[in-house]
């Protein structure tokens, strides 16, 4: 913990807020060990996404940094990725939208484009971003949508938020035959997989014809590999996603946002906070989740 100065907004371009609440990534995880896909100038501040009020208004917002900074008592946003949180959806809900809402909003119908009674796998389906998966597939009209996570309790979780079957994530082997078999003996036709490492293959063998897997992350530490001759020969498709590519694009993450709002609001999707931290125990907060013992959204209280 140190002392910085605060921030110095740019009208116009970059806002300065007072952080209320700062969420917790798994990015945060691989930046901070050197190993996230994009290279991290040093020294560098953690968090993506932060809640609090707009210093130049005292409106509360959602902002996503951009360039890190979150895990602080101010912290810098470029203006257009900054969005006031609507009255009736608290911090730790804006923040579960921020970053695991909209990358689950747009895997799903972004990146997979689901159609309507398309069957759906979920990996990680505890997580910040798997717990909205699930319920946002179910919300778009998907057919059967299976779990995959690495303990009963998570399973269950999965379950009571609208899953129709779970699978245990937690060994490779045979994981494929799971995922067909929880999804009635049929292969699938979406696959959300967060893993990396062999657990992509295991789960690309599950596709069906013109099935999609997309792939947002690697918790294991390792890059998938998958056999490409399996990919053509059953007309499959291999997407990669990271949200902070869509940040320069205003309109896809507006219209994700709005729909995130919409749905939270009416009742359709409800965020998960899975824990909150002081800022001075981040370093728990890591640790939890890398060692698998959260569920849904970690939050920091950076006033703590």
């Amino acid at each position: 913990m140190v002392d910085l100065p605060v921030p110095v907004p740019e009208p116009g371009r970059r806002v300065l807020v007072r952080v209320h609440r700062t969420g917790v990534n798994f990015a945060d995880v691989h930046i901070r060990e050197g190993n996230y896909i994009a290279d991290t100038p040093l020294p560098y501040v953690l968090g993506s996404e932060v809640v609090g009020t707009r210093d130049s208004d005292g409106r509360r917002v959602l902002a996503l940094t951009q360039r890190g900074g979150g895990y602080a008592e101010y912290a810098l946003a470029p203006a257009r990725t900054t969005f006031e949180v609507p009255e009736g959806i608290e911090d730790g809900s804006a923040l579960a939208l921020g970053v695991q809402g909209n990358t689950a909003w747009h895997i799903l119908h972004t990146s997979a484009r689901l159609q309507p009674r398309e069957s759906v796998a979920v990996f990680a389906a505890a997580g910040g971003v798997g717990t909205l998966a699930i319920q946002l597939a179910r919300l778009a009209g998907a057919g059967r949508i299976v779990a995959a996570a690495s303990t009963p309790a998570k399973r269950e979780a999965a379950l009571k938020l609208g899953a129709d079957a779970a699978v245990d994530s937690s060994t490779v082997d045979h994981l494929t035959e799971q995922l067909i078999e929880a999804n009635g003996g049929r292969r699938l036709d979406v696959i959300l997989e967060m893993a990396g490492g062999t657990v992509a293959q295991a789960a690309s063998d599950a596709l069906a014809d013109f099935g999609r897997l997309v792939l947002f992350g690697f918790a294991s530490g390792r890059t998938a590999t998958v056999d490409t001759r399996g990919i053509m020969l059953d007309n499959k498709s291999l997407i990669g996603f990271v949200l902070p590519k869509l940040y320069s694009r205003r309109d896809m993450v507006d219209h994700s946002m709005r729909e995130l709002w919409r749905a939270t609001l009416s009742g359709a999707i409800t965020p998960h906070i899975g824990g909150e931290y002081p800022l001075g125990e981040v370093h728990r907060a890591h640790e939890d989740l890398q060692e698998r013992r959260t569920t849904g959204k970690l939050v920091l209280d950076p006033t703590s």
